[in-house]
């Protein structure tokens, strides 16, 4: 990218030294700039980016995008004398936007983008791993799909790259919109409308609407898949199926990618779809869902179904998603769910346990942004561990405990029943009463930190 290409398309207030030169990428962490590259400085809640302008510029960094920020004469000195270029906009995230919509209208080859409530992650991983079988693919990583973390996945782009997976989070109406509108899909996936952040939206039907909003950017010939078996989708579906471009997935409504014979156990799936036998290595019915969504973006891109089959088999998961953590020694197992939780994915993840062979210890913590339906939310799960095949429960946060509380309503064993307002206090009596051929599920929201009960468990399993 040319620094006038940079110039040309961004909200400019001032130049300071303008300088011709070819940027290399785009960073907004100082410790990652490389020589040639531009920084973006981004104000956040605890330091503010643009402080760190002349960190970007020592490690090579040749121009650095700041906001509302004036510079001295000597300043101004040091970049004629280093050839460094400073420029000034109102808003540096914006900006980053602007840079990524640009670099995005330069790659002419398609993008899958992929949203919903619970499963988008592992969603984009396992349709990922079926594209790279037959194209050179970028995805996003980790879970970096909000508003700094999609633009910089596309402005990572090279030549190279024939598909470009894309992954969009949202907590509040607008979010979507914001994104599709840089990443241009030409494929959209929405995998389920569930109760993630309904405490910002207020309802399931603005959660819906604030997904839908991917089809802003959706190209006028592209597609949309959907879960045919989510109930707001479903209806959506039989509503509007003439004005786009629909291709449905499901297990129990008739779909486009319809899943049968379905056999599952603790290791995995297997399946047949359309007259062919799939493979899942990670179990849960969520994940033969998420296979379903790889076969049906595959087949727009005409990917075979012998290499369908083998990226399937082959996909990694993001770090903390169903982890599966195995001691044959003791025999036992950890699921290490613990990134992050809401209802849809934590009724996921108990259904799973439940079908484990072994003693089923679910240890669930809070479910965060679920505003005046958190006590109904967290109870309902309580009600799901008594439907499923639990053994003991312990929880761990002030709104968790009403998960513990519905389930002794429902009548689950109170001697196998525990809640604890710290972490440290739940580590101490799963280590008392660990015993071989356990099956341990850890799942909250991040904020919790479970990780720090994974981590703790490792050294005793």
């Amino acid at each position: 990218m040319k620094t006038q290409n940079i110039y040309d398309n961004i909200s400019v207030v001032t130049i300071y030294n303008r300088v011709n030169k070819t940027i290399n990428s785009v960073k907004i962490d100082t410790r990652k700039i490389a020589m040639g590259d531009c920084y973006v400085g981004i104000k956040g809640e605890k330091t503010d980016g643009n402080l760190f302008y002349k960190d970007a510029f020592l490690k090579g960094a040749d121009i650095a995008i700041l906001d509302n920020y004036s510079i001295s004469d000597v300043d101004m000195t040091y970049l004629k004398e280093n050839d460094k270029s400073i420029v000034v906009v109102e808003d540096t995230i914006k900006a980053l936007g602007e840079l990524a919509k640009y670099k995005r209208s330069l790659f002419n080859s398609p993008v899958v983008a992929v949203t919903g409530s619970a499963g988008k992650t592992s969603t984009k991983d396992i349709i990922y791993s079926v594209l790279r079988e037959k194209y050179n693919a970028h995805k996003t990583i980790g879970n970096q799909n909000n508003h700094l973390g999609l633009p910089l996945t596309v402005l990572a782009l090279d030549d190279k790259t024939e598909v470009l997976v894309l992954e969009m989070g949202m907590n509040h109406e607008g979010e979507i919109s914001y994104l599709t509108n840089i990443a241009k899909p030409n494929v959209a996936v929405i995998t389920n409308v569930g109760t993630a952040h309904i405490g910002n939206l207020g309802s399931r039907e603005n959660i819906l609407k604030a997904k839908l909003e991917i089809l802003e950017g959706l190209d006028s010939d592209g597609t949309l898949i959907i879960n045919n078996d989510n109930d707001l989708l479903h209806e959506w579906y039989l509503e509007n199926k003439d004005k786009y471009h629909v291709l449905t997935i499901g297990i129990n409504n008739p779909s486009d990618f319809l899943a049968s014979d379905i056999k599952m156990d603790e290791d995995g799936s297997s399946f047949t779809c359309n007259g062919e036998a799939f493979v899942v290595p990670v179990g849960g019915e969520h994940f033969i869902y998420n296979a379903l969504s790889a076969i049906a973006v595959a087949s727009i891109f005409k990917v075979s179904y012998k290499s369908i089959k083998k990226g399937i088999l082959n996909f990694e998961l993001s770090s903390n998603r169903m982890n599966i953590i195995n001691n044959e020694s003791s025999d036992i197992t950890i699921i290490d769910d613990s990134y992050n939780a809401n209802f849809d994915s934590m009724k996921y993840a108990i259904k799973y346990l439940s079908g484990l062979d072994g003693r089923r210890i679910a240890v669930l913590g809070t479910m965060k942004e679920l505003g005046k339906y958190a006590e109904s939310l967290h109870r309902k799960i309580g009600s799901i561990i008594n439907q499923e095949e639990i053994d003991i429960l312990i929880t761990v946060g002030d709104e968790a405990k009403y998960i513990n509380d519905e389930a002794l309503n429902e009548g689950f064993n109170k001697e196998n029943s525990y809640h604890f307002d710290s972490n440290e206090d739940a580590i101490k009596k799963i280590k008392e009463i660990i015993n071989s051929a356990d099956r341990i599920l850890i799942k909250a929201s991040n904020s919790l930190n479970f990780k720090e009960i994974v981590d703790s468990l490792k050294g005793e399993i």
